[in-house]
């Protein structure tokens, strides 16, 4: 087998990989809302009752505990890198697997922390619109107006495990090392949730200041006083 049709195969198997991780994530791998909030009042020492609690916070506040948990996902990425680089190219199947899990509850927690839960169809549509976004890839409000959010999120899924398939194996080369396939493991799965966490944030962060301009701007509104014109007698 040449060395592009070896590529070829290893990033049609690492997309079928990634599709299958990111649909088990989608139905079993949930942050529970109810939980995160108690370590966000707890752990980060954010004083809120509930998610709404985060639009009377400083942005830098929302920014600082969002990097944290980035930082947390990555070392966690990074353990688990390391462990499974150890096969060298053998594992990198399971390990995306775990990879994809430890990803999206990483941009679950982001969605949380700017006041985004996913309770709802749209708002969990939102959610993997983030995650694309995080993949890098583009998904048209005009998809998610036309289907429904169990025809839209495998479509979603489809391409986000299209777009890091290449980047997956182009990154990934140097697993075929023995000698060096675990450091390789742990620094690709650091670089990984680094890259999808940060493009995450700045998703939900955006969507964030929009609703904060929007509810002051219908603030200003409110406080408008009427003014009826002048009736003449």
């Amino acid at each position: 087998m040449s060395g592009d049709e070896s590529k070829s195969w290893l990033r049609g198997r690492v997309e079928k990989t990634l599709v299958k991780a990111l649909t088990r994530a989608y139905s079993t791998v949930q942050v529970n809302p109810e939980k995160f909030l108690l370590q966000l009042r707890t752990a980060y020492r954010m004083p809120i009752s509930g998610y709404h609690g985060v639009y009377s916070l400083e942005i830098g506040e929302l920014d600082a505990v969002a990097d944290e948990i980035i930082r947390s996902g990555m070392k966690l990425a990074a353990l688990e890198g390391a462990g499974f680089g150890l096969g060298g190219l053998i594992t990198i199947f399971p390990d995306l697997g775990i990879l994809s899990a430890i990803t999206m509850r990483t941009i679950q927690k982001l969605s949380l922390v700017y006041g985004f839960q996913f309770s709802t169809d749209d708002e969990i549509a939102e959610l993997w619109i983030a995650a694309a976004s995080a993949a890098g890839v583009d998904i048209s409000r005009e998809l998610l107006e036309k289907e429904v959010v169990n025809k839209f999120v495998p479509r979603v899924i489809q391409r986000i495990a299209t777009r890091a398939s290449a980047e997956v194996v182009e990154k990934w080369a140097g697993r075929l090392i023995p000698l060096t396939s675990s450091a390789m493991g742990a620094a690709l799965n650091y670089w990984f949730v680094r890259a999808w966490g940060q493009r995450a944030k700045s998703h939900f962060r955006q969507r964030h200041i929009q609703l904060r301009r929007q509810a002051h701007e219908a603030a200003l509104v409110a406080q408008v006083p009427l003014i009826l014109p002048a009736q003449t007698i």
